[in-house]
């Protein structure tokens, strides 16, 4: 193909003929246009839709007629609470350097018998400063009475606030 540039005037010029190559033109278009259907079909799968957390005014779903009732343990360096979220809130104190696992497993065997018979969910936290070990033995006492869906949360997040 050849491009042909009339400079108008005679004046012993030669006129300009220039032949452009345009395969790697279209070369080039092809890859720009293929790389942009991909990445417009990745950008819309790259979309996470979330909704804000609470119920949205849209939903057709009634609010629950009331706050569901959490266990909560949290793990002290001088004793163990053991709290339900509606109020009931039991400190148990160290026995010397040891935790009273004994009145431990009383009480949440109690609350297992009582309100929580058909949950198995539970929350633990512990303070700074408390040893592994013992976090570990409320978490195993925990399960041993029943309660087999054990979360670790941290002291600010539990539903039951101990200390305040």
């Amino acid at each position: 193909m050849g491009v042909s540039v009339d400079t108008g005037g005679g004046g012993g010029r030669k006129s300009v003929d220039v032949d452009i190559n345009l395969v790697p033109f279209i070369d080039m278009m092809s890859c720009l246009v293929a790389f942009l259907l991909i990445t417009a079909v990745w950008t819309n799968l790259a979309q996470i839709n979330i909704k804000p957390k609470g119920m949205a005014n849209q939903s057709d779903v009634p609010p629950p007629a009331e706050p569901p009732q959490n266990i909560s343990i949290l793990v002290a360096g001088d004793s163990i609470w053991i709290g339900v979220s509606t109020g009931d809130r039991r400190q148990i104190k160290k026995a010397g350097d040891n935790y009273d696992w004994e009145n431990v497993a009383s009480t949440l065997q109690e609350f297992k018998t009582g309100m929580f018979a058909t949950r198995e969910d539970i929350e633990i936290a512990a303070e700074d400063g408390v040893q592994y070990q013992d976090i570990i033995s409320a978490m195993d006492w925990a399960i041993a009475k029943g309660f087999k869906d054990v979360g670790y949360v941290d002291p600010a997040s539990l539903s039951v606030k101990f200390k305040q």
